[in-house]
């Protein structure tokens, strides 16, 4: 009994210290989660514009920053995980507000134009249930 009761003050120990260790998340990671942010403050109806180029811009600083780490991440390196390979495969998304500024386009038009859309094909789209 007293070795049970031993084993499960070690198991508590071990998992308590597995909950309170942080996550860690590299650069290439910190940059696509910003970016998702974007992307779905950019796609979000629940907002008015005003707000939603308040939210974009605040992404954009961030993103503009977090894309500079990347580009000078020396651990990235040599790094062939899939999350680097993909992240560089797709420059244009990746690093999309830099990207976007090579190619003077705005933030949403140069998204659109990567993942096959335009605005015109957006704005003329009927909303259906299937």
């Amino acid at each position: 009994m007293k070795h049970i009761k031993i084993i499960l003050g070690l198991a508590a120990t071990i998992g308590m210290t597995a909950l309170a260790t942080p996550g860690f998340a590299g650069t290439v990671e910190n940059l696509e989660r910003e970016r998702s942010i974007l992307v779905e403050t950019m796609l979000s109806s629940d907002m008015t514009a005003e707000e939603r180029f308040a939210k974009v811009n605040v992404s954009k600083k961030r993103l503009i920053d977090l894309e500079r780490i990347v580009l000078r991440d020396k651990s990235l390196v040599g790094r062939n995980t899939p999350a680097v390979k993909r992240a560089f495969a797709n420059y244009d998304l990746t690093f999309i507000v830099h990207s976007a500024v090579e190619k003077d386009r705005s933030l949403a038009d140069h998204w659109l134009a990567q993942i096959g859309l335009n605005k015109q094909g957006v704005l003329s789209a009927e909303r259906r249930r299937r």
